[in-house]
């Protein structure tokens, strides 16, 4: 029974009765079949959601935490934090359930790649251990351009207020705006104030922000988001 739940995780009850079935000279119900699965620790949960990592950025990532594994507390108390985020209008539901254990919530059968996709309210923000930072809107697609105006008008004066020992650490992530070279030589033009972290591809789930702006709407009735629309 249990090599017919390792062979398919997200098979459901009836197919995994069916399938336990086949060939039985008596065979058992779906409630029965239930039953042995709790009594073996099998519970239909919902798979968690990670990044499809290639096989180079799982190395990358893994040069990271060996980099950073003796950072202590006090060390990533100087990061600030940063991501853009967007916040879908109208969600489909992808929802799917699985079968496994316990323990078993990381392996990689009972996971569900994401992907990103477009539509609905996009903003901007950061934060450090000692305080928020801004949270802008982003009426556009963002780009070199418009990322250097958050750069030299939002990222600059926080950076300096709160780290003005120049001991800071600013965190983006490596998306294409991120990279340009307009940008890169703002950062160049400034590394006495503060130090850009070397981030990791396909990171998001080592930026704390990831976690806060998900909850940040939540929070957000559809009425907040007429309003964003309609003053930007």
């Amino acid at each position: 029974m249990g090599r017919l739940i390792q062979a398919d995780r997200r098979a459901t009850l009836t197919e995994i009765t069916t399938r336990y079935n086949r060939g039985m000279q008596q065979s058992i119900c779906e409630a029965t079949k239930r039953t042995t699965l709790r009594r073996m620790g099998y519970n239909s949960r919902r798979p968690h959601r990670v990044p499809l990592i290639s096989t180079t950025n799982r190395k990358k990532r893994l040069q990271f935490a060996r980099a950073h594994q003796n950072w202590t507390v006090e060390d990533w108390k100087n990061v600030a934090w940063s991501d853009e985020s967007r916040h879908l209008l109208r969600h489909s539901d992808g929802r799917v359930r699985i079968w496994r254990k316990q323990n078993e919530n990381m392996d990689s059968s009972c996971l569900v790649t994401t992907v990103q996709a477009g539509g609905g309210v996009m903003v901007w923000g950061m934060f450090s251990w000692h305080t928020l930072g801004p949270l802008v809107r982003i009426g556009h697609r963002l780009n070199a351009t418009a990322y250097l105006s958050i750069v030299s008008d939002h990222v600059h004066p926080f950076m300096t207020t709160m780290y003005p020992s120049s001991d800071g650490y600013f965190q983006q992530d490596n998306a294409p705006c991120h990279k340009a070279r307009i940008i890169s030589n703002w950062f160049l033009e400034h590394d006495n104030e503060f130090t850009v972290l070397k981030w990791t591809p396909q990171s998001p789930d080592l930026n704390p922000i990831e976690q806060c702006l998900p909850t940040f709407f939540s929070y957000c009735t559809p009425k907040i988001f007429l309003h964003c629309f309609q003053y930007p």
